[in-house]
């Protein structure tokens, strides 16, 4: 009951902020329920980019002007990125796919660090 608590918190917390709770959601599922990083992404990019994102986008684009021309381009982008990273995943194993995590977790926080202060 803890562990969906949070889960609700961080998924509120996407409905609010909507800037890097999958990270958040990944390092949760890692620490409170055991998953490796390999299944905890997994379970992430489902959750966050398929329900939460989902939900927002299709709220979003109730209340305002969604720009259509880019869906075929993010689209492509997506599904070609999942792919290779469920490639190189399968390949390369749960160590790399920690290592990754990290190194972008560490560039997201600096990017975001970084609009805060040019703010």
């Amino acid at each position: 009951m803890i562990g969906a608590g949070i889960l609700f918190l961080i998924g509120f917390l996407n409905g609010a902020l909507s800037s890097g709770t999958g990270l958040f959601v990944t390092l949760w599922l890692v620490a409170w329920f055991g998953c490796d990083y390999k299944q905890a992404t997994a379970h992430t990019m489902i959750c966050v980019g398929l329900f939460w994102n989902g939900t927002g986008a299709i709220t979003f684009a109730f209340l305002a002007e969604v720009q259509w021309d880019w869906l075929p381009v993010l689209l492509a982008g997506s599904l070609l990125g999942g792919y290779i990273g469920a490639v190189i995943s399968l390949k390369k194993g749960n160590i790399l796919i920690k290592r990754v995590f990290e190194v972008t977790t560490i560039l997201v926080g600096l990017s975001l660090i970084a609009s805060v202060i040019r703010m």
